[in-house]
Order: structure tokens, then sequence, then C-alpha cells
């Protein structure tokens, strides 16, 4: 009877939570570990298809690094990165384009329906969804003068229009968004997915981003996890190199969402079997909350 009782007490801590967010969006960025453990995936699925049942907006944006890799190496192509992001030539952003629409798009929208949901997946090219251009990186080295670097079909976001995802949630399903823009003239743009996920969360007026990571979250000067982080704090952390390299970007995300009206942003364990949940429907969460103050 007591395992029974705290099963009822879980929901009951729950319920505030779920008082609060009901009829709300959340925008999750899906990557990392959590895509490729077989457990942490069904976890994940099984997240998604609970937030929409108890009235819950949930929108997936999602990555796909490591497949993309796979699938390039099978086929003899190497890869180059400038400042953290592939160079994508128009061979390449053809496969990339197949990889994430054709291949992972599909297996997580297979999978939250299997799990009890109704996914349905899109890419950027969708009911003019996600409109971008080429971008122009510029890097400096040893003092030398800052040169514009081609990376190739990576682009940058114009524009974004969520009449299809909002179309797709008043129905009742969850959309899955692969990070693929198109230009002006149609062409495919590989686009770095946290982006993605911040700008749809803002376009949306989401009331949370959540960014899957394969860290605990962000850490201070002493290495021990922030559970709450304002903005200015943030931007001290990135200044004094506490918040370096890959985190950069994603706490960079989270500043600009919450500046374009999203409620909260976190950045949260996606090695945690429902991280998504804990971090929700918890007072202490999986990770780090970025705030405005």
């Amino acid at each position: 009877m007591e395992s029974f009782i705290s099963k009822a007490e879980v929901l009951m801590e729950a319920l505030p939570y779920i008082r609060r967010f009901y009829g709300k969006t959340f925008v999750i960025k899906y990557g990392g570990n959590a895509m490729v453990d077989e457990e942490l995936k069904a976890s994940f699925a099984r997240d998604m298809v609970l937030l929409k049942y108890v009235g819950i907006n949930p929108v997936v944006v999602h990555g796909g690094g490591p497949q993309i890799d796979q699938t390039l190496q099978k086929m003899g192509i190497s890869s180059r990165y400038v400042r953290g992001m592939r160079v994508t030539d128009a061979e390449t952003v053809d496969i990339i384009e197949m990889v994430l629409v054709g291949k992972v798009n599909k297996e997580i929208v297979s999978l939250i329906n299997r799990h009890g949901g109704m996914a349905v997946g899109l890419s950027g090219k969708d009911g003019g969804l996600i409109r971008a251009r080429k971008m122009s990186v510029t890097v400096s080295t040893n003092g030398e003068p800052p040169e514009i670097i081609d990376i190739g079909m990576v682009g940058e976001i114009v524009g974004i229009n969520p009449t299809v995802i909002n179309s797709l949630d008043e129905n009742k399903f969850i959309p899955v968004i692969a990070p693929v823009g198109a230009g002006d003239e149609g062409e495919t743009y590989n686009i770095n997915a946290d982006l993605v996920a911040g700008q749809i969360a803002e376009a949306l007026g989401a009331e949370k981003l959540i960014l899957l990571t394969d860290v605990e979250g962000v850490k201070d000067k002493k290495g021990e996890l922030l559970s709450t982080l304002k903005i200015n704090q943030a931007r001290k952390l990135i200044q004094e190199g506490v918040v370096a390299e890959g985190m950069i970007p994603k706490v960079e995300c989270c500043i600009e969402a919450l500046k374009g009206g999203v409620g909260k942003t976190h950045i949260i364990d996606g090695r945690v079997k429902h991280a998504v949940l804990l971090e929700i429907f918890t007072k202490e969460g999986v990770g780090t909350e970025v705030v405005r103050k």
C-alpha cells in the first residue's frame, strides 16, 4: 500500500506544474546521447506523449550530427569545421538533408507514435516554416586581419512562419522539426539545431525552451552545477571563460530566446531518463534554468 501512496504523492507534486503549464507551448531541442541510447530514446518519446496528454504542447527540434558523420564516412566524404560549424558544399547538403529529414526525423516521429502520441515530421521547407540565407563567417587568427570564410550551404535564419506548427498543435499533433531551411530560390541550408529551436520558441511565444545536452548543465568556477542562472551572470561566465566551447552557443541561444519573449529556458542533462519531466515537474530539476532576472 505504501508504494501506491508514494506514487500518488509523486503525481500530486506534479499537479501545480501541470495546472500552471496547461495550454502552454514548450520547444525542446532533442540531441546528444538521448538520440542514440535506446532506453533514453524511449524515455524521451514517452515524455513527449505525456506532455501532450496533460495539455502542454511540445514542439521538438532535433539535431543529427553523429548520424550525418556516420553516413558521410560510409560515403568516403571527410568533414571540416570552422568555428564549430560543418563546411557544407552542394553534395554534402543533399546528404545532410537526406539524413536529417528522411531518416532521423522519421525515426523520431515513429518512436513517439509507437508510444501513443501523434507526431508529424517537418523540415524548415514545409509550409514556409524556416526562411534562411547563407551564413557569413569571419575568422581572425594570430593577429591577422579578419577573413571571411566560405563554409558553403550553412544558413542563418531570416524568418520563421509558425502557421504550420500552430495548426498541428491545435489538432493534437506533436511537431518534430529537422533543422533545414530554404533560401529565396528554394536552395537548402543546413542550420544549427539550437538556433532553430531558439527562434521557433520566440516565434511561438513559447513558455519554455529546453535544450538537451550531454552534460549536467552550466557549472560555476568551482565546477558546481548552477540550478538557476540569470542573464547577467551567464554573460559574465562567458567573458571569464567559465562557460566555454560548445556550451557558449547554448547559453547564448537561451539569452536570445529570453530577450525574444520566451518565458524560461533550460539546459538539461539528456543522459538522465525522463529528464524533461524531471526538469518541468519537480523543484530540483536536472539541469540549469536560464532566466531574465
